[in-house]
Parts: structure tokens; C-alpha cells; sequence
């Protein structure tokens, strides 16, 4: 693990070592949020938070990801390519391993990715929770320290928990570093979930400043919150929500549209970058490339782009020609994602984009067409198709289903492969009649279920914990 100087303008080691261990403990044991109490070769929590220079090494450690699981929990690819799998974004060609059955929703309580998918949250949660508890009301803190450091806890822990409550739905809420407490929780309902995610980003808003902590943009500063409040509340069909706070965030003047070339969008420095975390592996490149690019240029990639994807690109688009790669096996070309191509460390590097400026132009274009405002969303629409070398849409203007349908199939060609946006996309409109009956879940599908929408929650969790209850459908 290399020291994020990028990130943090101190030289302190990324994580003490009393937290590093406690967290390779959390992501090797059983239980949901078992953790043990510091054996004497450990520091105390009391020396982890004795100053500013010790208490930002603990908070790298949110920040920082390597293989296994440390750090911020979705730079392995696992999630991106489970629910671009599920989206019917990517079909799987191999036959070894769990990842088929994401694609056919025969997904199994036991399946090793699943397990995956819910306990590296809940490692980063426990390490949020006890940097909360070990900042609050410590004297040997400044305020303004404290509240920039619980301000951005708070927008992790809700990114935490909008992706899990979008997988799993109502999943056990861990507010505090109890294991004993937190390892019999129940399941809250996904409204509470919800509620907890806006209060974070309500309590987050209200700390950060508007410049970003340290170099680069690792760490939220005020609008990384406001741009994940406005997700949130598209989400949860608040349009008026959703439409002023992407609105502030586009109205900023801190972001633009990278446009030369369209490749540069998910390097160091991008222009789009919202929210953008290092990569830090000296050995492997990002999670996403490892998941997604072929072993050789004449191989049949792991994951294919489906045709059903494939079709929603305009002849120009310079996404399709950028994020899109294709190896030429039997004299057919075979597309596999490519947003992120770094197999191995490049320069410039590659990093994990949680959040980016073009989304806020998508969200804008929604919530506004939802709101009635058809001219605006086509507007923002047309903003993202320029960028991607397209002309303006041609579709009815006074339509607002039409309108919703432009909306939708540039989210699907701007978007794809990014954090499920095409999967939770199908999940959240399918009982709006606004948007067209033919891109909905159960017209592009097939054999669609509404138990689909969910994944199964980990058997090994159920047997552990005796209050949690498993999804419809899941035996």
C-alpha cells in the first residue's frame, strides 16, 4: 500500500496499525461487524485519535483501495460488473465461477460474489462508524477538524448504503462500532435506509466547504454531497429535489465536460471528476479493467457488450469508438466494456469515478421532464450528446414520454458500465407509466420477475443472524 500523497498532504502511513488490522479482521470474519477488542500488540483507539496527524492517517484508510477489500468498496469491479451483468449490459462467456448466474437471475443465496457484495460495505461502514466515535467530542481535535472529518464520514457511509439498499433493499442499519449489537440487527426497511442516507448528506452539506480538503478530489467536499443528494432524491422520485441540486452542482463553475479526448474522462485530473478516488495498486491496474479486458487482442472477452447495448449507439458516437473495446475473433468484432483500460498502473492514472459531472446533466434532465419542463431536459440532453459528437435529439418536444425516452437511452449510452446505473435504472421506473412500456424490466428482460430486482441476501448471514429475513424469491 503506497502513501496517498495525492490525497493527503501529510506523509502519515495510510492506515495506523492498530486499524489495519481491525479491518482485515472485519473483512476476513463471519459475523456482520464482529470486532474483536485490540490484543496488546495493537495501538489503542485512543492513540489513533490523539491528533489531527494520527486521526487523518485512520481516515485514509476510507479513501484508500487495494485488492481485498480495504478502502472504498467498489473499486474492485465486482460491483460494476455484477449489475452491468444484470442489466443485460454485458452477457458472461465463461463457465467457471458464480458471475453467470447475475445475468440469468438464477442468483443463489450461497454465491461467493454476493457475500462479496454485502461484507466489504459493511467493513467500510465499521471503519466510518469508529472514526465518527473516535472524532466526536474529542478535545484534542479542533471543531472546524472535526467537522470536515464527520462531514465527509458521512457522505461514504451514505454512498455505502444507497448501493446496498439498491441491491438488497432494507439491509441492517450500523450507526455505532457495537458488534455485539450490530451482529443480531434486523433488516430496516428501505424507507429507513433512505432516511439515514439524506440525513448523512443533510448533516454533510452542512460541514463541508465548498473547496476540497486536500489535493485532488478523493475526498467530498461540499458539492460531492449536494451531487449525491441529488441522485438520492432521483431515486426516490423527488423532482424538484433531484433537479436544484444537480442544478447547484452544474451551476457551480468547479466542473466541466471533458471533451479532448473523451478518453481522458477517468483519469487523474478529469475535468468531470465529482468524486474520484486513487487506484492504489502498484501491481494490478483498477478492479474494472481487470474485470472486463481480455487476456489477449484475439481472445472472446469474459464479458461481451450485448447487442441490446451495442444498438443504442448512433453511428459517431465517440463513446462507442472510446469506452467501448473490441477484439476481432473469427472475422467477427466482439465489444467488451472499456472505460478503464489500465490491466497495469499508467501514467496518467486511471481513478475510480464515484461520481461525475455528466450524470448531473442526466439527472437535471429527468427530474426536469418529470417536473413538465420538456425544453430544459432536452437541453442537458443535447449537452451530452454534443460532447459525445452527436447532433441534437430529434424527438417530439411536447411528448413528455417521448422526452423520458431520450433521457433514458442517453443514460443508457453515457452511463453504462458505471456503478448499475442501467440496472437500478429499470428497477426504480418500472411502475411509471411515464416512461415507454418497451424499455422497461419485463420488455428487455427476459423472463422477468419482480423478485428479480433484489439480490439474495448472503445464507451465511441468515445462519449467523436469526432477526434477518431473506428476500422473495430466494430459498
Amino acid at each position: 500500500m503506497i502513501i496517498m500523497k495525492k490525497i493527503f498532504s501529510n506523509k502519515n502511513k495510510i492506515l495506523s496499525g492498530g486499524l489495519l488490522i481491525a479491518l482485515s479482521t472485519l473483512v476476513s470474519c463471519k459475523k456482520l461487524i464482529e470486532i474483536p477488542l485490540n490484543p496488546p500488540t495493537q495501538i489503542t483507539r485512543d492513540q489513533v485519535f490523539a491528533d489531527s496527524a494520527t486521526t487523518i492517517s485512520a481516515v485514509a484508510g476510507v479513501y484508500s483501495y487495494t485488492p481485498g477489500g480495504h478502502g472504498i468498496p467498489y473499486s474492485d469491479g465486482l460491483f460494476i460488473s455484477s449489475t452491468s451483468l444484470s442489466g443485460h449490459e454485458v452477457a458472461y462467456t465463461n463457465s467457471y465461477g458464480d458471475n453467470a448466474q447475475f445475468y440469468s437471475y438464477n442468483i443463489t443465496p450461497v454465491n461467493d460474489e454476493i457475500t462479496s457484495l454485502w461484507t466489504a460495505p459493511y467493513s467500510e461502514i465499521y471503519q466510518i462508524n469508529d472514526i465518527l466515535a473516535g472524532v466526536t467530542g474529542n478535545n484534542n481535535l479542533s471543531a472546524s477538524f472535526v467537522k470536515q472529518i464527520t462531514g465527509e464520514m458521512k457522505v461514504v457511509r451514505a454512498l455505502c448504503y444507497f448501493n446496498m439498499v439498491n441491491i438488497f433493499g432494507g439491509v441492517p442499519l450500523v450507526t455505532t462500532t457495537d458488534y455485539k449489537v450490530n451482529a443480531q440487527l434486523p433488516r430496516a426497511s428501505t424507507a429507513a435506509v433512505y432516511t439515514q442516507i439524506l440525513t448523512d448528506l443533510h448533516d454533510a452539506v452542512k460541514a463541508l466547504p465548498v473547496t476540497y480538503p486536500s489535493s485532488g478530489h478523493a475526498r467530498p467536499n461540499l458539492y460531492t454531497a449536494i451531487a449525491l443528494q441529488a441522485k438520492v432524491n432521483l431515486y426516490r422520485s423527488q423532482w424538484q429535489a433531484a433537479y436544484n441540486e444537480a442544478d447547484s452542482v452544474i451551476n457551480s463553475g468547479l466542473y466541466d465536460l471533458t471533451t479532448t479526448p473523451i478518453s481522458d474522462v477517468f483519469l487523474v485530473g478529469s475535468a468531470e471528476g465529482i468524486w474520484q478516488v486513487p487506484i492504489q495498486n502498484l501491481y494490478g491496474g483498477s478492479g474494472d479493467a481487470n474485470q472486463f479486458f481480455p487476456y489477449s487482442t484475439d481472445a472472446i472477452p469474459n464479458y461481451i457488450v450485448t447487442d441490446s447495448l451495442l444498438n443504442q449507439f448512433e453511428a459517431g458516437d465517440m463513446r462507442l469508438t472510446n469506452w467501448l473495446g473490441v477484439n476481432v475473433v473469427n472475422g467477427q468484432n466482439v465489444y467488451y466494456p472499456a472505460k478503464y483500460k489500465d490491466l497495469q498502473p499508467t501514467s496518467p492514472a486511471t481513478e475510480c469515478m464515484l461520481l461525475r459531472f455528466a450524470e448531473m446533466y442526466l439527472i437535471r434532465a429527468e427530474a426536469a421532464a418529470q417536473l413538465g419542463n420538456l425544453e430544459q431536459a432536452l437541453t442537458d440532453v443535447n449537452t451530452i450528446r454534443s460532447r459525445a459528437g452527436l447532433a441534437s435529439s430529434t424527438v417530439n418536444a411536447t411528448s413528455q414520454t417521448a422526452v423520458l425516452a431520450a433521457v433514458r437511452k442517453e443514460r443508457r449510452t453515457e452511463l453504462c458500465f458505471e456503478f448499475g446505473n442501467r440496472w437500478f435504472d429499470l428497477n426504480r421506473t418500472s411502475a411509471d407509466t411515464k416512461y415507454p412500456a418497451n424499455g422497461q424490466a419485463p420488455a428487455v428482460l427476459a423472463n422477468w420477475q419482480v423478485n428479480y430486482a433484489l439480490y439474495p441476501l448472503p445464507q451465511a448471514q441468515l445462519q449467523l443472524n436469526s432477526h434477518l429475513v431473506q428476500n422473495p424469491g430466494y430459498h
